[in-house]
């Protein structure tokens, strides 16, 4: 019997690594208005003093952004357009249309409801499809409000309001002195893992952002973007047919050798609290979640909480579906590194 192979090449996911200054911006946004995780941010501290002298349009715009998470919508518009300066993402913005436009800015949810998103971004003043799709996303921590404040605005009103946060914030960056050094590390970041091989997709992913990927139905491109101002957490965001990884640039490229990396100084922040030791210990015998460490510990999940994301921000811990477990691994890459910056590893 003849057999005749009628097979299509096996498509891959197209991998890319994408930093621009538009990138950095909108993340440095997405930080400084995240209320719940900021004070694990390595910019926190700065953050904090510069709220004395920026300017006070800037405070009301990311005051504004904090209350809304329109930076979500940020992210989204800038994964399309891919602008390598504000004015191109300006002109950009003004050239898509109104349908478009919110089919861009509204999040995805699944293969099953992308129908209902469709029909919500052709009928931006229809209450009734927004309402069925901000249900949607009950429960989660800002999506379905953030579907309403789409809803609550006029596209006008979001397009001023984007332009307005990026270029102020733009402005008041650009006066560091240390942003001409952030950005020449994404760039090096960008150009040192071109030509990605795509058909080795996941262990690239892990190779370049230190995260594990499985490969998703739908998903035909993963972009990793490089960032410092949202370090030390890698951000995650999906949209219909494109993941994203946004993770911290290695901070070796940002510090003069004898500057101790902020992840030794965030790792000895994070030790040095005996009740944080004593969750580390509890952990080291067996994953753990939130509710059962709170009755062991005889405080608040809050407050527990509140101790836990330091660990997590130093990468001391890790949490699965509400399950904190500790991560040897980095315990152990610390000491190294530790060792490495005072010279004791020759």
């Amino acid at each position: 019997m003849k057999i005749m192979d009628a097979t299509l090449p096996e498509e891959t996911i197209h991998l890319t690594v994408e930093q621009s200054p538009v990138w950095e911006w909108i993340v440095g946004i997405a930080g400084y208005t995240h209320g719940q995780l900021r004070h694990t941010f390595e910019m926190d501290e700065e953050w904090t003093q510069d709220a004395q002298a920026m300017p006070a349009s800037l405070l009301e715009s990311l005051a504004k952004i904090e209350e809304t998470n329109l930076w979500y919508g940020l992210l989204l518009l800038q994964n399309e357009f891919g602008a390598r300066s504000v004015e191109e993402f300006a002109e950009r913005l003004a050239e898509i249309s109104e349908e478009r436009f919110y089919d861009i800015l509204l999040p995805y949810h699944s293969r099953a409801a992308e129908a209902l998103r469709e029909q919500a971004a052709q009928h931006p003043e229809d209450s009734g499809w927004w309402f069925s799709y901000a249900r949607l996303f009950e429960g989660h921590a800002y999506l379905s409000g953030y579907v309403w404040q789409l809803h609550g605005h006029t596209r006008a009103q979001l397009s001023e309001l984007f332009m307005k946060v990026l270029r102020e914030w733009q402005d008041w960056m650009t006066k560091k002195f240390y942003i001409g050094r952030w950005l020449h590390a994404l760039t090096f970041e960008e150009q040192q893992h071109r030509g990605l091989d795509s058909a080795n997709a996941a262990k690239e992913i892990e190779r370049v952002a230190s995260v594990d990927y499985a490969p998703e139905p739908s998903v035909w491109s993963v972009k990793l973007i490089p960032h410092v101002s949202y370090r030390p957490w890698l951000l995650t965001i999906r949209t219909a047919d494109v993941k994203l990884f946004f993770y911290p640039v290695s901070e070796q490229q940002l510090l003069d050798p004898e500057v101790p990396p902020n992840e030794l100084i965030q790792g000895h922040k994070a030790l040095g609290d005996g009740l944080r030791l004593n969750v580390l210990h509890y952990l080291c015998h067996g994953p753990a979640p939130l509710q059962e460490m709170s009755e062991r510990f005889k405080m608040s999940k809050t407050t527990l909480h509140h101790q836990l994301a330091l660990l997590k921000a130093a990468k001391f811990v890790k949490v699965d579906k509400g399950v904190y477990s500790i991560q040897p691994e980095k315990l152990q890459a610390f000491s190294t590194q530790l060792n490495r910056y005072l010279g004791m590893d020759e």
